[in-house]
Formats: C-alpha cells, sequence, structure tokens
C-alpha cells in the first residue's frame, strides 16, 4: 500500500509516517516510480510506534525496542534486546514515567479539590 493508504488506515499524518522512516522505525519498499510500498504490517507497526510515542518513550528507545516486539496488541520484547544498555534505558525510562504518572496524579486531585471549592451549592429554589 502507498503511504496515504497507510495514512488513512491508521490516522498518522503522511509527514509523520515519513518522519517515523528517518528515524528508522518504518522500512517500506520502494517501487520502481520510487514511491514508498508498504506491507499489511505496517498497519499494526505505525499503531504500536503510536502507542509507544503516546506512554512517552523516545524514538531512539523505540528503535531499539521495535525489532523485538512481536504481537500487534501489546508489547513483548524478545529476551535478546533487552541487552544491559538497554536494559538501563529501559529502567531510567519506567522511573521518568513513574514520576509524571505522580505529577499528572497530583494536578488532576488540584483540579478536582479546585472544582469542588468553586461548585456552589444548589439552593432550594433551584431543585
Amino acid at each position: 500500500m502507498r503511504i496515504g493508504e497507510l495514512s488513512r488506515r491508521t490516522g498518522v499524518p503522511t509527514r509523520l509516517l515519513r518522519y517515523y522512516e528517518e528515524q528508522d522505525l518504518l522500512h517500506p519498499r520502494r517501487a520502481d516510480n520510487g514511491y514508498r510500498d508498504y506491507d499489511e504490517p505496517a498497519v499494526w507497526r505505525v499503531q504500536q510506534i503510536r502507542g509507544l510515542l503516546d506512554s512517552g518513550l523516545t524514538t531512539e528507545i523505540i528503535r531499539r525496542i521495535l525489532p523485538f516486539l512481536d504481537k500487534p496488541d501489546a508489547i513483548h520484547p524478545h529476551p535478546d534486546c533487552l541487552t544491559p544498555e538497554t536494559a538501563g534505558l529501559l529502567r531510567r525510562e519506567a522511573e521518568r514515567l513513574q514520576q509524571r504518572i505522580e505529577c499528572l496524579a497530583r494536578n488532576r486531585d488540584a483540579i478536582y479539590a479546585y472544582l469542588s471549592a468553586v461548585r456552589s451549592p444548589r439552593t432550594e429554589d433551584e431543585t
């Protein structure tokens, strides 16, 4: 399939698909006319890349583990990808994500507290 069809099927703009190729995350074949040609697994691969990016992983980390992810709906790294260097990188990333989760939870709680404080109680006349 061409890049436009992959974009339609994944909801990812063609510009981003080209970026993923530049970052060595996608590897389309090239037709004789130079057009990119993606195979069917590229659909779930793009979805997997999006999920990993959305979780906060960098393209560097994704590039390292992507070749070892063998399931379209989950992360199942092959044991061979977990070199001590990659494992350390993933451990630091997990710690960074945990700190972000804690910060987001604090912000959420503060917003709920604010909403609770500014919400005026309904009077008997309003009911």
